[in-house]
Protein backbone atom coordinates (compact mmCIF):
# COMPACT_ATOMS: atom_id res chain seq x y z
CA UNK A 1 0.00 0.00 0.00
CA UNK A 2 1.32 3.46 -0.84
CA UNK A 3 2.45 5.76 1.95
CA UNK A 4 1.58 9.44 1.58
CA UNK A 5 2.72 12.55 3.44
CA UNK A 6 0.44 14.06 6.07
CA UNK A 7 -0.17 17.16 3.92
CA UNK A 8 -1.39 15.02 0.96
CA UNK A 9 -4.47 13.75 2.80
CA UNK A 10 -7.71 14.74 1.04
CA UNK A 11 -11.38 14.32 2.07
CA UNK A 12 -12.62 10.90 0.97
CA UNK A 13 -9.22 9.21 1.33
CA UNK A 14 -9.18 5.93 3.23
CA UNK A 15 -6.24 5.59 5.63
CA UNK A 16 -4.83 2.83 7.81
CA UNK A 17 -4.19 4.53 11.15
CA UNK A 18 -3.73 3.10 14.66
CA UNK A 19 -4.63 -0.40 13.49
CA UNK A 20 -7.98 0.57 11.91
CA UNK A 21 -9.43 1.78 8.62
CA UNK A 22 -10.46 5.45 8.69
CA UNK A 23 -12.07 7.74 6.11
CA UNK A 24 -10.92 11.36 6.01
CA UNK A 25 -14.11 13.41 6.38
CA UNK A 26 -12.74 16.94 6.73
CA UNK A 27 -9.21 18.26 6.17
CA UNK A 28 -7.99 21.72 7.22
CA UNK A 29 -4.47 22.80 6.31
CA UNK A 30 -3.12 25.06 9.06
CA UNK A 31 -0.02 27.22 8.80
CA UNK A 32 0.61 28.81 12.19
CA UNK A 33 2.91 31.81 12.51
CA UNK A 34 5.28 29.81 14.66
CA UNK A 35 6.25 26.20 13.91
CA UNK A 36 5.61 24.00 10.91
CA UNK A 37 2.43 23.61 8.90
CA UNK A 38 0.12 20.67 9.55
CA UNK A 39 -3.14 19.13 8.41
CA UNK A 40 -5.99 18.90 10.97
CA UNK A 41 -7.95 15.83 9.82
CA UNK A 42 -11.34 14.61 11.01
CA UNK A 43 -11.42 10.82 10.61
CA UNK A 44 -14.35 8.38 10.75
CA UNK A 45 -13.77 4.71 11.52
CA UNK A 46 -15.22 2.58 8.69
CA UNK A 47 -15.89 -0.41 10.94
CA UNK A 48 -17.58 1.09 14.00
CA UNK A 49 -18.32 4.73 13.08
CA UNK A 50 -16.13 6.34 15.77
CA UNK A 51 -14.77 9.82 15.00
CA UNK A 52 -11.26 11.05 15.65
CA UNK A 53 -9.50 14.38 15.16
CA UNK A 54 -5.85 13.93 14.29
CA UNK A 55 -3.01 16.30 13.43
CA UNK A 56 -0.58 15.23 10.69
CA UNK A 57 2.64 17.12 9.96
CA UNK A 58 4.02 17.07 6.41
CA UNK A 59 6.84 14.74 7.55
CA UNK A 60 4.35 12.16 8.92
CA UNK A 61 3.75 9.17 6.66
CA UNK A 62 0.35 7.42 6.56
CA UNK A 63 -0.85 4.36 4.66
CA UNK A 64 -3.44 5.14 2.01
CA UNK A 65 -5.79 2.22 1.39
CA UNK A 66 -7.53 1.61 -1.92
CA UNK A 67 -10.99 0.12 -1.60
CA UNK A 68 -12.59 -1.94 -4.38
CA UNK A 69 -15.97 -0.58 -5.49
CA UNK A 70 -18.66 -2.83 -6.92
CA UNK A 71 -22.07 -1.90 -8.28
CA UNK A 72 -24.69 -4.01 -6.55
CA UNK A 73 -28.47 -4.06 -6.71
CA UNK A 74 -30.65 -3.89 -3.57
CA UNK A 75 -33.00 -6.88 -3.48
CA UNK A 76 -34.87 -6.97 -0.15
CA UNK A 77 -34.78 -6.33 3.59
CA UNK A 78 -35.05 -9.20 6.08
CA UNK A 79 -35.31 -7.98 9.68
CA UNK A 80 -32.32 -5.69 10.18
CA UNK A 81 -30.33 -7.15 7.26
CA UNK A 82 -30.24 -5.77 3.69
CA UNK A 83 -29.58 -8.15 0.80
CA UNK A 84 -27.68 -6.96 -2.29
CA UNK A 85 -26.79 -8.79 -5.52
CA UNK A 86 -23.67 -8.36 -7.62
CA UNK A 87 -24.82 -7.35 -11.13
CA UNK A 88 -22.05 -9.35 -12.84
CA UNK A 89 -21.68 -12.57 -10.80
CA UNK A 90 -25.22 -12.67 -9.31
CA UNK A 91 -23.69 -13.41 -5.88
CA UNK A 92 -25.76 -12.13 -2.96
CA UNK A 93 -24.47 -10.43 0.18
CA UNK A 94 -26.38 -9.54 3.36
CA UNK A 95 -25.28 -6.43 5.28
CA UNK A 96 -26.66 -4.87 8.49
CA UNK A 97 -29.13 -2.02 7.82
CA UNK A 98 -27.18 0.35 10.09
CA UNK A 99 -24.31 0.43 7.53
CA UNK A 100 -26.37 3.17 5.78
CA UNK A 101 -27.01 5.15 8.98
CA UNK A 102 -29.52 7.97 8.57
CA UNK A 103 -29.55 7.55 4.75
CA UNK A 104 -31.40 4.21 5.13
CA UNK A 105 -34.90 5.58 4.18
CA UNK A 106 -33.60 6.60 0.72
CA UNK A 107 -32.77 2.98 -0.25
CA UNK A 108 -35.41 1.84 -2.76
CA UNK A 109 -36.25 -1.59 -4.25
CA UNK A 110 -34.03 -2.45 -7.21
CA UNK A 111 -31.71 0.55 -6.60
CA UNK A 112 -28.10 0.14 -7.75
CA UNK A 113 -25.60 1.17 -5.05
CA UNK A 114 -21.79 1.16 -4.79
CA UNK A 115 -20.40 -1.10 -2.07
CA UNK A 116 -16.77 -0.54 -1.04
CA UNK A 117 -14.77 -3.63 -0.13
CA UNK A 118 -11.48 -4.04 1.73
CA UNK A 119 -10.50 -7.53 0.62
CA UNK A 120 -13.71 -9.53 1.22
CA UNK A 121 -15.07 -7.19 3.93
CA UNK A 122 -17.84 -4.75 2.92
CA UNK A 123 -17.16 -1.43 4.67
CA UNK A 124 -19.43 1.18 3.10
CA UNK A 125 -22.54 1.51 0.94
CA UNK A 126 -22.90 4.62 -1.25
CA UNK A 127 -26.36 5.55 -2.49
CA UNK A 128 -26.87 7.50 -5.72
CA UNK A 129 -26.41 11.21 -4.98
CA UNK A 130 -29.98 12.05 -6.05
CA UNK A 131 -33.15 10.03 -5.42
CA UNK A 132 -36.74 10.67 -6.55
CA UNK A 133 -39.35 10.73 -3.77
CA UNK A 134 -43.04 11.64 -3.56
CA UNK A 135 -44.31 14.43 -1.27
CA UNK A 136 -47.08 12.89 0.87
CA UNK A 137 -47.76 15.78 3.22
CA UNK A 138 -47.10 19.53 3.02
CA UNK A 139 -48.86 22.85 3.43
CA UNK A 140 -51.03 23.95 0.49
CA UNK A 141 -49.67 26.43 -2.03
CA UNK A 142 -50.48 30.00 -0.98
CA UNK A 143 -50.87 32.41 -3.89
CA UNK A 144 -48.34 35.26 -3.79
CA UNK A 145 -46.01 33.44 -1.40
CA UNK A 146 -43.08 33.06 -3.78
CA UNK A 147 -40.34 34.91 -1.93
CA UNK A 148 -36.87 33.94 -3.11
CA UNK A 149 -35.71 31.99 -0.05
CA UNK A 150 -38.93 30.80 1.56
CA UNK A 151 -39.23 27.08 2.13
CA UNK A 152 -41.91 24.95 3.78
CA UNK A 153 -41.66 21.58 5.56
CA UNK A 154 -42.77 18.41 3.75
CA UNK A 155 -42.95 14.72 4.60
CA UNK A 156 -41.83 12.29 1.87
CA UNK A 157 -43.15 8.80 1.09
CA UNK A 158 -40.17 7.30 2.98
CA UNK A 159 -40.95 9.27 6.17
CA UNK A 160 -38.09 11.78 5.83
CA UNK A 161 -38.88 15.45 6.45
CA UNK A 162 -37.28 18.00 4.10
CA UNK A 163 -37.75 21.68 3.31
CA UNK A 164 -39.23 22.34 -0.15
CA UNK A 165 -40.03 25.51 -2.16
CA UNK A 166 -43.58 26.88 -1.80
CA UNK A 167 -44.58 26.02 -5.41
CA UNK A 168 -44.24 22.24 -4.82
CA UNK A 169 -47.51 20.65 -3.75
CA UNK A 170 -48.69 17.38 -2.27
CA UNK A 171 -48.38 14.15 -4.36
CA UNK A 172 -45.63 15.69 -6.55
CA UNK A 173 -42.36 13.87 -7.21
CA UNK A 174 -39.18 15.69 -6.21
CA UNK A 175 -35.47 14.88 -6.40
CA UNK A 176 -33.64 14.85 -3.03
CA UNK A 177 -29.88 14.94 -2.42
CA UNK A 178 -29.07 11.86 -0.27
CA UNK A 179 -25.94 13.43 1.25
CA UNK A 180 -27.45 16.71 2.46
CA UNK A 181 -31.16 15.68 2.73
CA UNK A 182 -32.09 18.78 0.71
CA UNK A 183 -34.54 19.41 -2.12
CA UNK A 184 -32.70 19.46 -5.47
CA UNK A 185 -35.39 19.84 -8.15
CA UNK A 186 -38.79 18.71 -9.37
CA UNK A 187 -38.80 15.26 -10.90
Amino acid sequence: MPKINGNEIRPGNTLEHEGGLWAAVKVDHVKPGKGGAFAQVELKNLRDGRKLNERFRSADKVERVRLDQKDQQFLFEDGDMLTFMDSETYEQIALPADILGDRRPFLQDGMTVKIEYYGEEALNVSLPQKVTCKVVETEPVVKGQTAANSFKPATLDNGVRVMIPPFVGQDEDIVVNTETFEYAERA
